[in-house]
């Protein structure tokens, strides 16, 4: 078994074990090998990825949820917001180390539609997750960010893949949710989601 495949091995051991720091490590290490990743190696990029940053973003939402119901300026306040700000430090550093990861070593070696798509999806995620938690300037700046990744990827898809490929599905649902939580435009969120409708009902019929 050549390393690539060792890697692949190891973190897939990872995904099973439920150790999701050890799985973003192998698939960091196979990224930076600087291959087109197969279907199943850009799943377990994200799945690791995913699930490190979702504890923390589920603790992030928890703790702003807390220091809402306090006096400002008490101590319980002021722990809390001490707490917060430590989670938002580890956010900001695992969405930023992922999101150079893509641009160094993902997106430069994406040669395909599919995978092209893939990858500006999730430096949407990713920027849309600093966007979150972030204030003034630098949600701005996420939020652009953000916005202009979903916009190529909605490009590439209309011509790369169907309406119906899970890919351009999940890139809309995603995109539906910037508009909404993110710009506040209900609307535009809406209209995005009722546009994909009719394809998500027949991917699910068919599964």
């Amino acid at each position: 078994m050549d390393e690539r495949g060792k890697v692949v091995c190891m973190a897939k051991l990872a995904e099973q074990a439920e150790r999701y720091d050890d799985m973003v490590e192998f698939m960091k290490n196979l990224a930076r090998m600087d291959v087109d990743m197969s279907a199943e190696e850009r799943h377990l990029f994200s799945v690791g990825f995913k699930n490190t940053i979702g504890a923390r973003r589920a603790s992030w939402r928890i703790l702003s949820s807390l220091e809402q119901k306090v006096t400002a300026g008490e101590q319980a306040s002021r722990m809390i917001n001490v707490y917060r700000k430590k989670v938002e430090d580890e956010l900001r550093m695992v969405c930023n180390e992922i999101l150079s990861i893509i641009a160094i070593h993902c997106l430069p070696l994406a040669n395909t539609g599919e995978n092209v798509v893939f990858f500006y999806k999730m430096k949407g995620d990713y920027y849309r997750y600093l966007a979150e938690f972030s204030t003034e300037t630098e949600k701005k700046s996420a939020a652009d960010q953000s916005l202009m990744a979903y916009q190529h990827a909605m490009v590439v898809a209309s011509t790369e893949l169907s309406p119906a490929h899970p890919i351009r599905l999940g890139l809309a649902l995603n995109f539906s949710v910037f508009f909404y939580e993110i710009m506040n435009c209900h609307e535009r969120s809406f209209t995005l989601n009722y546009s994909f409708l009719p394809f998500v009902l027949m991917f699910y019929n068919l599964k």
